[in-house]
């Protein structure tokens, strides 16, 4: 691999996974980011001579225009993520999940790649027992689900460009979030030994953190032939429901305990199963299993406790 890639919000969670490893494999990487949560997530990457970084917003066309000249590919992954933290900022999800995705398919030059992630959550509540694949009709349920269709929408109908629907994201990062299902219910589990859950019932589809880095490089590798389209990226045997995602972690902290509440629910409404099918066709296999990315988090948690790493 030797591409010129601008990555938008590559400081982020995903970011300081995926930056590090498109150096490595011999690419020249630009992060733009506005560091607004404050991380040191990139500073082992200052030492490299293809890594540029420019503190900045990815809404600003004018410096959006100054940074695409010379790029063969844009991965915009600066983004208002999760839908607590999109429903607090409705104008900041607006213009930063999809107005800045607007502007980049407006200023790029149609041979100027785009590979976006958005999340599988714009599936919404699936049908029981039917999986969902890349025909199955978007009905996201959150804002932050509907601004990030919007956004796969654009960079389709513009050409040249795939989108990567995520499943829940867990795993370790430097710019650690905690606030993810997987990585909150494994801290709990780890910090206070109990949970209480609200409609366990409830299933999504998970994916490590490496993978979605490796999701990316594959993407690139194979461009020519997966272009124009989007694709599922998630565990084919994680499709659990959060009293499943429970047991599995029990396994590893035996003296969690989870209790599901008779009364109440959980503000987050998503319930669906996840085919990925079409992305394994393509030669794409998740190297990271549940049970491996758990016993990863538990000794993350050794080192850090504090709920600054979150978006919310």
């Amino acid at each position: 691999m030797n591409y010129n890639i601008l990555v938008t919000g590559g400081a982020g969670y995903i970011g300081s996974i995926l930056v590090p490893e498109l150096l490595r494999l011999g690419n020249k990487v630009t992060v733009l980011d506005n560091f607004m949560f404050e991380p040191n997530s990139l500073l082992d990457c200052c030492h490299c001579d293809t890594f540029e970084v420019i503190r900045g917003d990815a809404r600003d066309k004018g410096l959006v225009e100054k940074l695409i000249g010379d790029k063969d590919i844009v991965i915009p992954l600066a983004a208002l993520v999760g839908a607590p933290l999109c429903n607090r900022d409705k104008i900041g999800a607006e213009t930063t999940n999809r107005e800045a995705i607007r502007t980049l398919a407006e200023v790029l030059s149609k041979e100027q790649r785009i590979i976006i992630p958005i999340t599988n959550s714009g599936y919404g509540i699936g049908q029981k027992g039917v999986y969902c694949t890349e025909k199955t009709p978007l009905n996201p349920i959150s804002f932050y689900g509907k601004t990030k269709v919007d956004a796969e929408k654009i960079v389709l109908d513009r050409g040249n460009s795939i989108s990567l629907r995520l499943a829940t994201v867990f795993g370790m990062s430097p710019r650690m979030r905690l606030d993810l299902l997987v990585n909150d219910f494994t801290y709990r589990a780890v910090k206070d030994r109990f949970i209480i859950i609200f409609e366990g019932h409830f299933k999504r589809n998970y994916i490590h953190i490496r993978d979605v880095a490796s999701a990316f490089i594959h993407t690139i590798e194979k461009f020519d032939s997966m272009k124009d389209e989007a694709y599922n990226v998630g565990l084919s045997d994680a499709n659990l429901s959060k009293l499943e995602l429970c047991a599995e972690i029990k396994e590893q902290v035996p003296d969690f305990v989870y209790l599901e509440a008779s009364i109440g629910e959980d503000p987050d409404k998503r319930d669906y199963i996840v085919s990925n099918e079409k992305i394994e066709k393509t030669g794409f296999a998740p190297k990271y299993s549940l049970a491996r990315g758990i016993r990863e988090l538990i000794k993350g948690y050794t080192i850090i406790s504090d709920s600054k790493y979150g978006n919310v």
